[in-house]
């Protein structure tokens, strides 16, 4: 593990952060993002989920940064890190953060209503696990 692929997982997390942040944004829940940290604007919530999506990325090419062959491979792993954000993410760590409590949307009718999420978090998975094997092949051009 290089340097270099982590800080090519960090601008995949980036540049996906950006894009599923316009989306939460959109639906009004970067807000609620930000009063996890007790600060409920939009701005915080951006800033959060902007620092959130680079570690994120960096987690990414720690765990996948090996397997990732080709931009279809960093797609397909990208959009399987999406859903384990989406489990961890809203569905387990979001809850405990706001002091819901552990498990509270383990439900079926709990996750349909967070479909939304779901769908940012592929988007964003799908960004960084493309972006993230394009910059690798060009890194190690």
């Amino acid at each position: 593990m290089s340097a270099q692929s982590i800080k090519n997982g960090v601008f995949g997390g980036l540049a996906g952060g950006v894009v599923f942040g316009a989306m939460m944004g959109m639906m009004g829940m970067l807000s609620m993002i930000g009063s996890m940290v007790g600060y409920p604007s939009a701005a915080a919530g951006f800033v959060v989920h902007m620092i959130n999506s680079a570690i994120i990325g960096a987690g990414f090419a720690v765990v996948f940064g090996r397997l990732v062959t080709g931009i279809g491979g960093g797609l397909g792993y990208g959009l399987g890190y999406g859903v384990i954000w989406w489990v961890l993410g809203p569905l387990t760590l979001m809850p405990l953060m706001m002091g819901m409590g552990f498990g509270v949307n383990w439900s079926i009718e709990a996750a349909t209503g967070m479909m939304p999420s779901l769908m940012g978090h592929l988007v964003y998975g799908a960004i960084l696990g493309a972006l993230y094997a394009w910059l690798q092949t060009r890194s190690e051009a």
